[in-house]
C-alpha cells in the first residue's frame, strides 16, 4: 500500500471525527462584518491554531489592523528539495440574516438526509469552513497514516474575507519572506457538478464606482418646477441606459481593448459541457439571456467583461408619494474585467463616458468603491498537471478547467505581493446557498474533498 493509499484509508475511517471537528468550528459564529462578533472571530482563529498545533505545525494567531491572521508552518523542511505550498482559506462567515428563513439554527450544524445524499446545513458549512477543513483533515490523515507530511506546507487562514480583507494586503507585505512558497493552493471555489471536479483557471477582475448627479440646489415642488427644472434621476437613467446597446455590448469607448477571444480548445471543452442555459436562468425566474447576444451563457459568465448597475438612489423613496424634482441621484456601478483590462483605465473611461452626457445645470462627482485585476492561471505549471491527475484519480474523470464569474482578490495579492501563481480547487456546488439562508455542503463534497487533497499532497511529492 502506498503512502497515499494509507492516508486515504485514514480519511475514510476517521470521517466521523473529522465531521465532529468541522461542526465544532461551525458553532463559532465568526461573523467578521459585525463588531459584536469580534470575540467569536478571535475564538475561531484560536481554534484553528489549536488544530494546526495538534498536527505538529508551528502556528499562531497574528495581530493585524483587523481580525487575527492564522499562520502555520508544517510538513517537510522547505529547503528547496521538496515542494512547498501556501494553502489559503478563511474562518470568517457571512451574517446569517434573515434568521426566519433558516430551517434550523444557522450555527447549529445539522447532517440532513436528502434524496441526493447527506448534507451539512449551517452558516459556513461551505464558505469557507467546510472547504478549508478538507485540507486540514487531509494533513491529519497523512500524519496518522504515515507519521509525516511529504511536502512543506504554509497555511494562511484569514478572518476578514467576508468583510473586504482589509488586513491581508498589509500583512502579506510585512511577512513576505515568511509566506513565500512554490505555489498557492486556494480552496474557496467549486466543482462543475457533484461528480465532476474542477480547477478554476480564470477569475474576472472588478472595478466598482459610484456616480452622483446633482441638479437643483434643493428638492423642488414638481407642480412649480416640473418640466423646466433638470431632473437628475432622469439624467442618470439616460446615462445608465446608454451603457449598453441592444445587443448587450458595452458602449464605453475602448472598453473591449485587451479582451481576448476564448482559445478554441477551451471553447470546445466548455461547449461540450452539459450546461443547460435555460435551467440556469429558469432557476432564478428568468428565461432570456440578456448579455452579449453573440456569446454563450457560459462565455458571458466565465470569460467576458460586464457592466452592471448595482443600485440607484434618488428622490423620495418612502411610503406613499412626494411630488418633487429631486436635487440628487446616484448609482453604484460595477464592471467585471477580463484579459488585459486595467481597473484604472476602465474607471477613467467610464467617468469620461458619464461626463460627456451630463447636461448643463447638472454636476457630477464619483466615489471609488474598489476593484482588482483579472487573473488567468498558468496551465503550463507542472503542479497544475499533478493536481489535475490527483482529482481525476479520485473522481474517475478529468477535472473541468472552469472560469469563475466572480473575483477572488487574494489571488491577485498572491501574484502581486508574493509572486505566487495560485491553483484554485474547491468542492462547493452551485446549489450550496452560500451567503444565503440554509447554506449547505454535501457530505460527499467534504469527504471526497479531503480524499482529493490527500491525493494532491501525494502527487506534489512525486508519488505515482
Amino acid at each position: 500500500m502506498t503512502a497515499t493509499e494509507s492516508a486515504l484509508a485514514a480519511v475514510d475511517t476517521g470521517l466521523d471525527q473529522s465531521l465532529d471537528r468541522l461542526f465544532e468550528l461551525i458553532r463559532i459564529p465568526s461573523i467578521s462584518t459585525d463588531p459584536a462578533h469580534d470575540a467569536d472571530c478571535r475564538k475561531a482563529a484560536d481554534w484553528v491554531v489549536k488544530q494546526l498545533r495538534g498536527l505538529g505545525f508551528k502556528a499562531d494567531a497574528r495581530e493585524t489592523i483587523g481580525k487575527p491572521m492564522v499562520v502555520g508552518h508544517g510538513g517537510a523542511k522547505p529547503d528547496g528539495t521538496v515542494p512547498h505550498v501556501l494553502f489559503y482559506g478563511h474562518y470568517d462567515v457571512q451574517p446569517a440574516d434573515p434568521l426566519d428563513l433558516w430551517t434550523s439554527p444557522p450555527f447549529e450544524p445539522q447532517l440532513v438526509d436528502t434524496p441526493t445524499g447527506k448534507q451539512i446545513v449551517a452558516r459556513g458549512a461551505d464558505d469557507d469552513k467546510g472547504q478549508f477543513m478538507t485540507f486540514v483533515e487531509a494533513c491529519r490523515a497523512w500524519l496518522a497514516a504515515n507519521g509525516s507530511l511529504p511536502i512543506a506546507i504554509t497555511v494562511l487562514i484569514e478572518g476578514e474575507e467576508e468583510s473586504g480583507s482589509e488586513s491581508i494586503g498589509p500583512f502579506m507585505a510585512a511577512h513576505k519572506d515568511e509566506l513565500i512558497a512554490d505555489v498557492a493552493l486556494v480552496c474557496d471555489t467549486g466543482m462543475w457538478d457533484a461528480e465532476t471536479p474542477a480547477i478554476t483557471t480564470m477569475l474576472r477582475g472588478m472595478m466598482k464606482d459610484e456616480v452622483f448627479i446633482t441638479g437643483p440646489d434643493r428638492d423642488l415642488h414638481s407642480g412649480m418646477y416640473g418640466g423646466p427644472a433638470r431632473n437628475p434621476i432622469r439624467v442618470l437613467a439616460r446615462i445608465l441606459a446608454d451603457l449598453h446597446d441592444d445587443a448587450g455590448r458595452i458602449q464605453i469607448p475602448g472598453f473591449y481593448d485587451g479582451v481576448p477571444e476564448l482559445p478554441e480548445a477551451v471553447k470546445a471543452q466548455w461547449d461540450a459541457l452539459d450546461f443547460d442555459a435555460a435551467s440556469f436562468l429558469g432557476d432564478v425566474g428568468l428565461s432570456v439571456p440578456a448579455g452579449e447576444a453573440d456569446r454563450s451563457v457560459l462565455e458571458q459568465i466565465w470569460s467576458r467583461p460586464t457592466c452592471d448597475v448595482n443600485g440607484i438612489i434618488g428622490g423620495y423613496t418612502g411610503e406613499g408619494s412626494k411630488t418633487i424634482v429631486p436635487s440628487k441621484a446616484s448609482a453604484k456601478v460595477s464592471f467585471r474585467l477580463v484579459g488585459q483590462q486595467d481597473e484604472a483605465v476602465i474607471r477613467e473611461a467610464f467617468r469620461d463616458f458619464v461626463r460627456a452626457r451630463v447636461p448643463a445645470d447638472c454636476t457630477v462627482e464619483f466615489k471609488v468603491l474598489g476593484g482588482g485585476p483579472p487573473l488567468e492561471a498558468d496551465l503550463s505549471r507542472p503542479e497544475v498537471a499533478k493536481v489535475a491527475g490527483a482529482l481525476e484519480a479520485e473522481f474517475g474523470k478529468a477535472p473541468v478547467f472552469m472560469g469563475c464569474g466572480g473575483s477572488i482578490p487574494i489571488v491577485g495579492g498572491f501574484k502581486d505581493t508574493l509572486g505566487l501563481d495560485s491553483i484554485l480547487v474547491g468542492f462547493g456546488l452551485d446549489d450550496d446557498a452560500i451567503h444565503s439562508p440554509n447554506e449547505k455542503y454535501n457530505l460527499s463534497s467534504f469527504h471526497r474533498g479531503t480524499r482529493s487533497w490527500v491525493r494532491v499532497i501525494g502527487a506534489l511529492a512525486g508519488e505515482s
